[in-house]
């Protein structure tokens, strides 16, 4: 959980349909200019792109390269729409054209100042995104749903005073550009979150008091609404989710009537609306991320191995981490083609980012790689689009 946050053809990347846009249609600023006007009047009631057929048009929308969608988006309202549905997501993805990009939440080295890098898959730096809106909060909770990033509840210090929040914000990568949702029922903080068949839970964590909780919400991304629905069974905080074949799997933290850091591991069936336990879980886990079909997890007593768990048969595994740099480091967990990178928790002299591929051949499933984002990693998510 995240600490802290304060003209020549449509595929010619130097020269494409951002080219045409601008030359052909340059920005009008004043509110009175009567293009403006008129070109609201077409938002409502015309094509998308006059003189072609809306799916034509869609597709060649989807054909921008993503450095140049959030241009595209502020061209007319009906554009901007279509980018921000999922249905163009899915028309890139039919094209081929998705692009995998790190969104990686970084801490300057003063440890005063965070924002969020996005890299690609060869680790360029693309962009910085917008300041998260609101107060800088420390224990929210990430998820990528759709396409877009959620950056749900935490706590924050405001006037000296400390309060847990049920805010929601929606970063749409396409339009570079946040979006506040409906509040949760329950303001929160170090909680569990997950996304499991396109909704969005949060389960435990603290509450406005301080207080431990087990209640569990839903959002629904279609109704832009939190639902309350089965709680856990018993308080539980300073844990995380994921989610696999349709359930939610909550596990690492402290819960009551337990010793303790929790090993089990709370299952929910959505389906049936219960949920069932699992004695054999990870704990004190400093970092986590799902590849495929499997959990990773670094557990704080063992830093040089990384523990992967199997849903089919709840089983785990341990792999040895190579060394390199400090024995030292921890670290945070990112994902990019399909394969596992391990940043370091702080700068160190030497220290290259280790990658991990579970598709490679035995004996060789290690090696470095020179993605690496400036300053500490808190977190990262991985977002196609």
């Amino acid at each position: 959980m995240p600490g802290f946050a304060s003209k020549k053809g449509f595929l010619d990347t130097s020269m494409s349909f951002f080219t045409l846009i601008t030359q052909d249609n340059p920005p009008v600023h004043s509110k009175s200019n009567p293009v403006v006007d008129s070109r609201v009047a077409h938002d409502i009631d015309g094509l998308i792109v006059p003189g072609l057929p809306d799916d034509v048009a869609k597709y060649c929308l989807a054909l921008v390269p993503r450095r140049y969608l959030p241009a595209i988006g502020a061209v007319c309202k009906k554009w901007r729409s279509f980018l921000r549905s999922q249905e163009f997501i899915t028309v890139r993805k039919l094209a081929g054209l998705l692009e995998e990009w790190l969104y990686v939440l970084t801490m300057d080295s003063e440890r005063k100042e965070s924002h969020w890098v996005v890299l690609d898959r060869l680790g360029h730096k693309r962009q910085l995104l917008p300041p998260m809106p609101g107060p800088t909060k420390a224990g929210f909770g990430v998820v990528v749903l759709n396409g877009k990033l959620l950056v749900m509840a935490g706590h924050s210090l405001i006037d000296g005073t400390g309060t847990a929040s049920a805010d929601v914000y929606e970063y749409d990568c396409c339009l570079n550009s946040w979006t506040k949702l409906s509040r949760m029922n329950v303001a929160r903080y170090d909680f569990a979150c997950a996304e499991v068949n396109g909704k969005v839970y949060a389960a435990g964590g603290y509450g406005m008091d301080g207080d431990s909780l087990s209640s569990v919400e839903m959002y629904d991304p279609d109704t832009n609404t939190w639902t309350m629905i089965e709680s856990l069974r018993r308080p539980r905080w300073g844990c995380f989710a994921c989610g696999f074949e349709g359930k939610l799997y909550v596990m690492g933290g402290r819960s009551t009537f337990s010793i303790g850091n929790s090993r089990s591991v709370d299952v929910y069936t959505p389906e049936r609306h219960s949920w069932c336990e699992i004695k054999n879980g990870c704990v004190m886990v400093t970092a986590h991320a799902v590849l495929g079909k499997k959990l990773f997890c670094m557990e704080w007593k063992n830093q040089r191995k990384l523990a992967i768990f199997n849903p089919e048969d709840s089983s785990w595994k341990t792999v040895a981490v190579p060394l390199t740099g400090s024995t030292s480091i921890g670290f945070r967990f990112g994902i990019l083609d399909g394969k596992l990178l391990l940043f370091s928790l702080r700068e160190e002299p030497g220290y290259r980012t280790l990658l991990y591929d579970p598709d490679a051949s035995p004996g060789s499933e290690w090696c470095t790689s020179e993605i690496k984002p400036s300053g500490c990693c808190l977190c990262s998510v991985t977002i196609k689009a």
